[in-house]
């Protein structure tokens, strides 16, 4: 593979290619560059972010077809072949027998290893053993101590998923803090993000014509709170696990957005709501993983999606009554019938 080649053909379906390592560029090339531009043809954007219910029924028809194909009696023997040592041989020839990798794919507009890894969450059978008992978090610690971050071996000895113990573990630090912040653990996490944002935008001026002076000012906003490296970030703070990290910087970045003001407060923000339950009642979605954050944020005002979303929802609570008991378009039915005519004769 032209590694330089490749990432300027899949720079078009992933603008942030050039932060991948080069070892997954190569994988895409060989993986997922064809898929996307027949994607392409059909007029179908590769996609991000959550898995919509549409694709994970999708990713169930795939492995479910491919196992009475290559006659494997299990997604697990599939999916977590090393856990059956006797078998991995047979599996793995089956697999490349009857292209595993294409057929896990089919008709899902995302980057391969994406859809690996949703379906290794989806079949995974430890994945789903409820809250971590005392006892086992003691295992955890221990286990740690002996085999560092190989989560792999980790998971295998304590019968829960890789993603399941990594993430426990970065809860579960002895160094790790739950109560307010202090202040030098909020600068640490603002150095964290200036040096993330600084390193990101001296690639992209490598890779446009666009003048120092300017990049140096101008960052867009999406890059503020998209794909960014928590476990790097948690690893820079010291004291705070990843996701209390994400949360603390979603709420640093919309109180600067903006500028300290309520969802919902005043007339900006009933004109918010408003916008926002309109623009939900257009886009007709009936799955929740389908509804578009980014476009919706464009909408309403310069606000970060978590915010977003958490407007939504106390939005939903307050208004919609038995809100649990309704489908999605149920509750935006509601919200465009009963609390838009409100919101508009207060505003």
């Amino acid at each position: 593979v032209d590694l330089e080649a490749a990432k300027q053909e899949l720079e078009e379906f992933i603008p942030h290619v050039r932060t991948i390592s080069d070892n997954s560029i190569r994988q895409m090339a060989k993986r997922d560059l064809m898929r996307f531009k027949d994607f392409k043809k059909q007029g179908i954007a590769i996609k991000f972010g959550r898995f919509s219910q549409k694709e994970n029924n999708q990713i169930r028809k795939n492995i479910e077809e491919f196992l009475v194909t290559a006659g494997i009696d299990s997604a697990e023997k599939l999916l977590f072949t090393s856990r059956y040592p006797e078998e991995k041989g047979t599996i793995h020839h089956l697999k490349l027998e009857h292209r595993f990798s294409e057929k896990l794919a089919e008709g899902i507009p995302r980057p391969w290893r994406l859809i690996y890894y949703r379906a290794r969450k989806m079949f995974d059978p430890h994945n789903y053993k409820g809250r971590y008992t005392e006892e086992e978090k003691e295992k955890l610690k221990k286990y740690h101590a002996l085999h560092g971050n190989d989560w792999k071996k980790i998971s295998e000895m304590m019968s829960r998923s890789n993603l399941s113990v990594a993430k426990k573990f970065s809860e579960i630090k002895s160094d790790v803090n739950y109560g307010p912040w202090s202040k030098e653990e909020i600068q640490k996490l603002m150095d964290a993000m200036k040096e993330l944002f600084r390193r990101r935008m001296k690639k992209d001026d490598a890779h446009s014509h666009s003048s120092p002076e300017k990049s140096d000012l101008l960052i867009d906003r999406r890059k503020l709170y998209q794909n960014l490296p928590w476990t790097e970030i948690e690893a820079k703070v010291g004291t705070r696990y990843w996701r209390q990290c994400k949360q603390k910087w979603n709420s640093i970045l919309t109180n600067k957005m903006t500028k300290g003001q309520k969802f919902g407060m005043g007339t900006k923000g009933l004109r918010a709501k408003i916008n926002l339950i309109k623009r939900l009642y257009e886009m007709e979605v009936e799955d929740p993983n389908e509804l578009n954050w980014e476009e919706l944020s464009d909408t309403v005002g310069d606000v970060p999606r978590a915010y977003l979303q958490s407007a939504f929802y106390k939005l939903k609570v307050t208004s919609v009554p038995s809100w649990q008991k309704k489908t999605l378009s149920e509750i935006i039915d509601y919200l465009f019938e009963k609390k838009l005519p409100q919101l508009e004769e207060k505003l």
